[in-house]
């Protein structure tokens, strides 16, 4: 068998050269395996007729297996000679043949290096694709944590308008400077509280002393 690769035959055909004439000789060859086969029986039933016959199944099976073998060994030798033709002749496309697919090579040919620098241009795309990418999934991370934040945010204008409401209700005044007084308010407390605390503690220790 041919070891050429002929891959643009096999770009046309669909399957290898070599895969075609594999298939032919193995039909070839299971052919004629069968009529030795049939022969053999035809032979069997020929002598089982005649009367006195010595020629045992067994001496007719070795002629067989020589018979074919010998018939095996010729199929061989014309069988190259038919597949070196038809490899050469039939199933091979010449050099000057170009594929219709493969025009628009011969349109605008490249050469290798041109490829290796269409292949690093692609591949630069590819990873600015995959930035561009990521940067669009931090952004939309981003937005969705500022609604968040707006949400939240509302929420506390509802509940300072609410507060302000009440104070005016209540004639409270500018609810601004009724926040400052409660504030205020609130540290005082804080400390009225820790200065109770504080007597409590030295009234415990003197409890204590007594």
């Amino acid at each position: 068998m041919s070891v050429d690769p002929m891959a643009y035959e096999t770009q046309f055909f669909g399957f290898t050269p070599q895969t075609c004439m594999l298939r032919v000789y193995i039909a070839f060859q299971d052919y004629l395996f069968e009529m030795m086969l049939v022969v053999e029986g035809v032979m069997l039933k020929k002598l089982d007729a005649i009367p006195g016959c010595k020629i045992s199944p067994s001496q007719i099976r070795k002629c067989t297996e020589k018979f074919l073998l010998f018939m095996k060994e010729h199929f061989d030798k014309l069988f190259a000679k038919m597949e070196e033709v038809l490899l050469q002749l039939v199933l091979n496309i010449p050099k000057n043949v170009l594929l219709p697919e493969d025009r628009v090579q011969e349109q605008y040919p490249y050469s290798k290096e041109e490829f290796q620098a269409l292949q690093d241009e692609l591949q630069q795309l590819q990873q600015q694709c995959r930035a561009e990418a990521a940067t669009e999934q931090a952004l939309r991370a981003e937005l969705e944590e500022q609604k968040a934040v707006k949400a939240e945010l509302e929420k506390i204008l509802q509940c300072f308008d609410g507060l302000e409401n009440i104070c005016r209700e209540h004639g409270a005044g500018n609810f601004k400077e009724s926040f400052a007084f409660l504030t205020q308010s609130s540290k005082k407390l804080q400390d009225v509280l820790k200065d109770v605390e504080e007597k409590s503690k030295k009234m415990q220790q003197h409890d204590q002393l007594m």
